[in-house]
Parts: structure tokens; C-alpha cells; sequence
């Protein structure tokens, strides 16, 4: 995946609210000029995910694997991740609770023309996580992003994602919860 992304990485906030599986989600979208199984392998092959966020090990016809975050450095601790559908090239889900909260997340793919468009979905558990998550996963995926057009996904800093695109995230969190933006205001 050598040709850049369709969306030029900014620390512009991309993720907006949905619904999946009848609950309130956050979801992101990026595209890029490759391949549906390119995009795939970057997204469920150890060695790929190792290039921007992580790596795994285990077997995953076991239904689960053990997914440990080395983009957060070494002290990190592994998550068991719990498979719920994986319909290659195009569905991935994925189940985790660990230290950090829960992790609902779901991973579509679909291809036109030359282009992959990855729709990422987390399901909200707890409101009050969607100041952090929300520029989160803006920040690993334009580390994808970049590990995948040729770029350095360390060349991404995580200052320019947080905390400048949290208030975009807090009045997503409170449409979902009136009130919230206040007691995440007063937690600071």
C-alpha cells in the first residue's frame, strides 16, 4: 500500500456518532489507493499491525487472540481481543475489557474502483471515555495511514491529536449524555 491515503492526514477530528448493532458507536473512515487485501493484511496480520499500533499472538481459529499495544511503549499489558466475526477481506470484529475500558470494535472494508474505504466502529460503554478514545483512534489510524503510504507512523505525534481535538469529542459525548461535557470539564 505505497500510494497515499485519499485523506491527507491533519489532526482535523474525523470520527462522528453511529449506531452499530442497535447501540451508539463512535466511527472513523479513511481510504486509500490499494488493494482490499492489502488494506486487510494491514489491519489483521501480526507483522502489519506491528507498523502502527500493535501485535498479536495466538490462533485465531481458537476465537480469540492475545493482542499486546507496543505504540504505547514495552510496559503495556497484553488484552485477550475475543473475535465475533471475521469474514475476510471485509468484516472484522473484535470484543476486549481490559485496564483501559471496553473495546467493541467493528472493521468494514469495501473497494470501488482502486479504491479500499475502512469504516472503524468502537461501540460507547462509557461516555466519559469518548474525550480520549475519539482523538485515540484519530491518532492510530493516521498512523496506519502513514505505515501504509510509505510514511513513518512514529512521525505522528500523539500532542497534535490530544488534547486538540477533545472538545470536538466532549459535545459528541454530550448529545449522547447532556450534562457529561461539564463533569469532564470539572475532571481535568
Amino acid at each position: 500500500m505505497r500510494e497515499r491515503s485519499e485523506r491527507t492526514m491533519s489532526t482535523n477530528p474525523t470520527g462522528h456518532h453511529a449506531r452499530r448493532d442497535d447501540r451508539d458507536a463512535l466511527s472513523w473512515e479513511r481510504t486509500f489507493r490499494a488493494p482490499i487485501d492489502d488494506v486487510w493484511a494491514a489491519i489483521t496480520e501480526s507483522d502489519r499491525l506491528a507498523r502502527w499500533i500493535g501485535t498479536w499472538t495466538g490462533n485465531p481459529a481458537d476465537g480469540f487472540v492475545t493482542f499486546r499495544m507496543t505504540a504505547e511503549g514495552e510496559d503495556v499489558p497484553e488484552s485477550r481481543y475475543d473475535i465475533r466475526a471475521c469474514e475476510p477481506p471485509h468484516l472484522l470484529k473484535v470484543d476486549a475489557v481490559d485496564d483501559f475500558g471496553a473495546w467493541h470494535l467493528t472493521l468494514e472494508l469495501t473497494e470501488a474502483d482502486g479504491v479500499t474505504t475502512l469504516t472503524m466502529s468502537q461501540v460507547i460503554d462509557d461516555v466519559a471515555m469518548i474525550e480520549n478514545t475519539g482523538p485515540g483512534w484519530d491518532y492510530y489510524l493516521d498512523r496506519l495511514v502513514a505505515a501504509e503510504t510509505g510514511g513513518a507512523a512514529g512521525a505522528v505525534d500523539w500532542d497534535d491529536y490530544y488534547p486538540a481535538l477533545r472538545g470536538h469529542y466532549v459535545a459528541i459525548a454530550e448529545t449522547l449524555q447532556p450534562g457529561i461535557g461539564e463533569t469532564l470539564d470539572s475532571s481535568e
